[in-house]
């Protein structure tokens, strides 16, 4: 994929997130998300934010966090969650063809907020949201190569990983195998895809 191609799925799931969040009674707001401590509405607030904040924000959320970036994260999304969700709705809606990427952040770690983070919503939910199958590939190659936060090569040494519905494999030894957005997920951290592979139980 190429950045424009890139752009063009950030804003599709950006757009599709907005609509299914604007959809939601605010019990569901409430819900937990697969983000450990985080709640539907504190995924929310963060894709709503990534976009928005500069520079010197960011650098006195850090000094705020003590240099911390897992708190940094924490701490802003449980900030943004305390607005009305229309306006987070808003936000996120807002996002969609404003190509501005979060200080530090790459366009594909961008790519992995927004497909990860909306599974993150939809699945407890009990949404069906398929990720794009290029575009999970692309995500699945940035979480495999990055070490903080997911560390993926460290948790799954000794697994080779096999996507069924993409040309995707990596790592060596026993196989885990199923969809490219199943394995993505896995990768990120997550356990809910774990029954759609073979090769791993929770």
């Amino acid at each position: 994929m190429d950045d424009t191609q890139v752009w063009q799925t950030i804003d599709s799931e950006r757009a599709a997130t907005a609509d299914l969040l604007a959809g939601l009674t605010e019990v569901e707001w409430t819900y937990p998300s697969l983000c450990e401590g985080w709640t539907v509405r504190e995924v929310a607030a963060h894709l709503s934010l990534a976009h928005r904040i500069s520079v010197g924000g960011a650098f006195k959320a850090f000094v705020r966090a003590r240099g911390s970036f897992n708190r940094l994260v924490d701490q802003t999304a449980r900030d943004e969650a305390r607005r009305p969700t229309a306006e987070l709705v808003s936000e996120l809606r807002g996002a969609v063809g404003l190509h501005r990427l979060a200080p530090g952040q790459t366009l594909k770690n961008a790519l992995l907020d927004t497909l990860v983070h909306a599974q993150d919503i939809a699945l407890p939910l009990g949404v069906e949201r398929h990720m794009p199958t290029d575009a999970a590939v692309v995500v699945a190659d940035d979480l495999w190569r990055m070490g903080f936060p997911f560390h993926a090569r460290r948790r799954l040494a000794g697994h080779r990983l096999t996507a069924t519905d993409a040309d995707w494999s990596v790592g060596e030894g026993a196989e885990i195998s199923g969809p490219i957005e199943a394995l993505v997920m896995l990768l990120a951290g997550r356990t809910a895809t774990i029954p759609r592979l073979t090769g791993i139980t929770v």
